[in-house]
């Protein structure tokens, strides 16, 4: 449902901003770009842009810019004959030297061509760097499309940086700090300057600092008062490592794990689609049926489903008994489009279903797999849990499946005992290779699998020794702590997985993500205030900055009359998001009144975030 203004409204009334504008800026500033270079000319692109330029503008409008033909940008030079070439690229010193390297072959065949390379979204200082190390700076033309947030949804936005928790989180490099403040930025521009802003971990510490810097090197932003966004919330993804290892149980949540979600689209198999060949679909509220099974949990899906398929096919039976001329017009031009769509839809999303369905019926030991994973989580049966991962490596089952067992029993246990973590590691490396060592290097860094520290005391004071067994006390208690503190770990038997109203239900009622219950006591408490016990046992920093003030300088209380942009939250997960989260909050949503925006650098799944960190 739409108000008078466009926005979209939730149930509870309240307008969501039309962050579909971002896009259309987007598209604007794409389209002043490629006429900047007038004549005909090829398109070299960043293969990891394609999709993101998808999303923005088609070929149809790339070719009616002057663009002839578009290649990827690869380690190769490009025979064409346009008399120009534009570059789409992120701004990495890999793309910077690929970009001279065919600048270069054509000087070496004499080949005279204009170049302009677009930096998306900012232009690095080490890419001019190498242009100039390889001797072609003064043949191209260098600018920046600023293309940060891209819109995947009504309410979802992406900055489609897959590679970001490794580089920040495992290598420390801040170059997309700078892009990440500025898409807040922006998104403030548009939307009003947003009163309340909390957050959680040291990359939000830092984005949050260069958000002030840069609002006030542009000058005074736009008023809260009328603001369309009312919180903000900064979540680092190492605030809670454990929700995106655990196995989601939400049908796009499996969809994503099963087929992979990539810029929102997916492309399903010929198996899936009653077809002979594969079939990519954007899934977005577009889709009128994926909109109402994308959030419910898989066991009550294909009821649903099954549901509108008698409702499609007593759609077409009426068809057959119209009997005069002016029934059958009406039929065709008002019903039979729609009841065609809903077909198509159905079949996609009934195969989707199946292959799930059958993928978790054939792994014999699935629910033993998720019965071992809630017992990982709620700390019993810690023994039967390690015995199941030695068997799932001895049995060389997917190697991302048996590293994320590992790395879920180490999160949950704050680490693991000196001999289970190198018998673990252990037999990992023998049955998979060694290979994976240094990929166990940079899990052991990022505190995803690691083993209890021991207290060396010969050499320390009583006081010394003291402190540090309280630091080892709290470090190994952390998980548990916050479980029992939170009520992570819903009463079993307590969660109605056909209609929910707990936000476990994403994991069958087994755990509420850290992430979303976070977010839960920070809207409810309008700040970290009472919980400052759970922010010893964060591993970062947590703030929270508030703009929205009475006359007595204090936040407004619950009486006064608020807005309803109140009501509207932005929770940006930097490091990726899962689907499961989303699912959660929008639950949370539900049940309490609000509306949420999701930003995110990238969603992930719990392979592609160890496979970002894997070295290969």
């Amino acid at each position: 449902m739409a108000s008078r203004d466009g926005n979209i409204l939730g149930p509870s009334g309240v307008p969501l901003p039309e962050i579909s504008v971002l896009r259309q800026l987007a598209k604007e500033h794409l389209v002043h770009l490629l006429e900047s270079l007038p004549e005909k000319k090829d398109l070299i692109l960043d293969p990891g842009l394609m999709r993101p330029l998808d999303r923005i503008a088609g070929a149809q409008l790339l070719k009616s810019h002057g663009v002839n033909k578009i290649h990827k940008l690869e380690s190769r030079s490009i025979d064409t004959e346009s008399p120009a070439r534009m570059y789409l690229v992120r701004p990495t010193v890999r793309n910077a030297k690929l970009i001279a390297d065919q600048m270069n072959a054509d000087k070496k065949f004499l080949k005279k061509k204009r170049y302009k390379v677009l930096y998306v979204p900012r232009r690095m200082f080490a890419c001019d760097m190498i242009m100039e190390e390889e001797g072609v700076f003064e043949d191209g033309i260098y600018e920046e499309f600023k293309l940060d947030l891209i819109p995947l949804d009504d309410d979802i936005l992406s900055l489609e940086l897959p590679g970001f928790f490794k580089d920040f989180f495992l290598n420390g490099d801040q170059t997309w700090i700078q892009s990440i403040a500025m898409s807040i930025v922006n998104l403030q521009n548009l939307f009003g300057t947003i009163p309340h802003i909390y957050g959680m971990g040291r990359c939000s510490n830092m984005v949050f600092d260069l958000v002030k810097v840069l609002q006030t090197i542009q000058g005074r932003a736009k008023s809260a008062v009328n603001n369309e966004i009312g919180h903000l919330i900064l979540i680092d993804r190492d605030q809670d490592l454990v929700t995106p290892l655990c196995t989601q149980t939400t049908y796009e949540g499996l969809v994503d794990e099963r087929y992979g979600v990539n810029c929102g689209f997916c492309e399903f198999p010929a198996n899936v689609t009653g077809t002979n060949k594969s079939m990519k679909l954007l899934l977005n509220t577009e889709d009128m049926l994926f909109e109402e099974i994308r959030n419910r949990h898989i066991s009550n899906v294909f009821g649903f489903l099954s549901q509108q398929a008698k409702l499609v096919q007593s759609g077409y039976s009426k068809g057959r008994n119209i009997a005069s001329i002016g029934e059958m017009k009406d039929y065709v031009q008002k019903e039979l489009k729609d009841l065609k769509q809903q077909y198509k839809s159905l079949t996609i999303h009934i195969g989707a279903c199946e292959g799930i369905i059958q993928q978790t019926s054939k792994q014999v030991d699935f629910q033993e797999q998720l019965q071992t994973e809630h017992s990982m989580l709620d700390g019993s049966k810690l023994k039967d849990c390690y015995t199941y991962v030695e068997e799932q490596i001895a049995r060389q089952t997917s190697p991302m499946r048996s590293l994320r067992l590992c790395c879920l029993l180490s999160l949950t246990q704050n680490g693991l005992p000196t001999k289970d973590f190198k018998s673990l590691q252990t037999h990992y490396l023998q049955s998979y290779g060694y290979d994976s060592l240094l990929t166990f290097y940079n899990l052991k860094k990022l505190c995803m699998f690691t083993e209890q520290t021991t207290v060396e005391m010969s050499k320390m004071s009583a006081s010394d020794v003291r402190t540090k067994i309280a630091e080892k006390a709290l470090k190994r208690t952390s998980f548990r702590f916050l479980c029992k503190r939170l009520n992570l770990i819903p009463k079993t038997g307590d969660i109605n997985l056909r209609n929910p109203d707990d936000m476990s239900f994403v994991f069958s009622g087994s755990y509420t993500p850290l992430s979303c219950k976070l977010v839960e006591q920070i809207l409810m408490r309008i700040g970290w205030g009472g919980l400052e016990d759970v922010k010893k046992h964060l591993s970062g920093p947590c703030f929270e900055d508030h703009r929205g003030l009475s006359a007595k300088g204090s936040v407004q209380s619950s009486a006064a009359v608020k807005p309803k942009s109140e009501k509207v939250v932005l929770v940006y997960f930097l490091g990726g998001c899962t689907f499961a989260e989303i699912a959660a909050l929008r639950l949370l949503g539900k049940v309490k009144g609000y509306r949420f925006i999701f930003a995110t650098t990238a969603i992930v799944t719990s392979q592609r975030l160890l496979q970002s960190v894997r070295e290969k």
